[in-house]
């Protein structure tokens, strides 16, 4: 029987430096028939660990309809993260999952999607992005609302660029703070309400940010007149050990690890507990 805390390990095929303190790692386990049957979902987790560091839950940001590696974009943000960073090509790390329930595909095909995000909170979502992408014909209208907290802030900036080119597909950025070469718009992620039509019609939102974001821009998306079940959101921060034994995500009766980390706003508000996730 397999060890559900055991790790396998993984060797780091690229980093790609996205901001100042932002990477993203593509990685591949060594085991090549682990590598070859290995399966995940759009929105999933898995937990990274370097021994003497410790383990972290990071989401996945690659697309599953990409096979052949693995990849996480990670913020230096703590013990772990930190050491992650210093860790070069070739490096080993060490990895266990898929973790957790994901973002919806198959029931939002043929409708108008609203990705809004804001900082690393891009992360997860370019998971179900890129997996809509490499699906485009089964979906409708697509536009992505991103906003950081200054330009260099921005993750994926190659990518937001591509995304604009691809037919029926808008992506709208902005900054809370301007800076060198700065052009577009200042404000936060809720502010480009005034710039672009938000039409509920038919169509489905995927949050992901800051607690304090994810809240404004969900009760911006309802007065929008999007219903609380097509507004789904991610609460991966509440995570630790992945599978609800440690109790560190516990919220009323749910593990966020098991339970979530995917949730609409729906369900968030029926949580006795909800003021604590925002």
């Amino acid at each position: 029987m397999k060890n559900e805390y055991f790790p396998f390990p993984a060797i780091i095929e690229n980093i790609k430096t996205e901001t100042v303190d932002t990477k993203t790692f593509r990685v591949c386990f060594t085991d090549k028939a682990l590598a070859d049957s290995f399966n995940y979902q759009q929105g999933q987790f898995m937990e990274l660990s370097l021994p003497g560091a410790g383990e972290a839950p990071i989401s996945i940001s690659s697309s599953p309809s990409r096979k052949g590696f693995l990849e996480f974009t990670i913020r230096a943000a703590g013990k772990v993260t930190k050491s992650i960073h210093m860790l070069k090509k070739d490096d080993y790390i060490y990895i266990r999952g898929p973790y957790g329930n994901f973002f919806p595909f198959e029931e939002i095909i043929g409708k108008n999607i609203y990705f809004v995000a804001g900082g690393i909170g891009l992360a997860p979502l370019r998971s179900l992005i890129n997996l809509v992408m490499d699906n485009r014909s089964s979906f409708r209208h697509i536009k992505i609302l991103y906003g950081a907290r200054t330009p260099d802030e921005l993750c994926f900036k190659n990518e937001l660029k591509q995304w604009e080119t691809i037919s029926d597909t808008e992506v709208w950025l902005t900054v809370d703070k301007t800076g060198a070469g700065w052009s577009g718009r200042v404000g936060v992620v809720t502010e480009l309400w005034k710039d672009t039509h938000i039409d509920p019609t038919d169509a489905v939102s995927i949050v992901c940010g800051p607690p304090i974001m994810i809240k404004f821009a969900a009760e911006k998306l309802e007065e929008s007149g999007f219903k609380d079940k097509d507004i789904f959101m991610t609460l991966e921060r509440y995570m630790k050990c992945g599978i609800g034994k440690c109790g560190h995500c516990n919220i009323d009766d749910k593990f966020i690890c098991k339970d979530g980390p995917v949730f609409t706003y729906e369900q968030i508000k029926s949580f006795r507990t909800k003021e604590h996730i925002f």
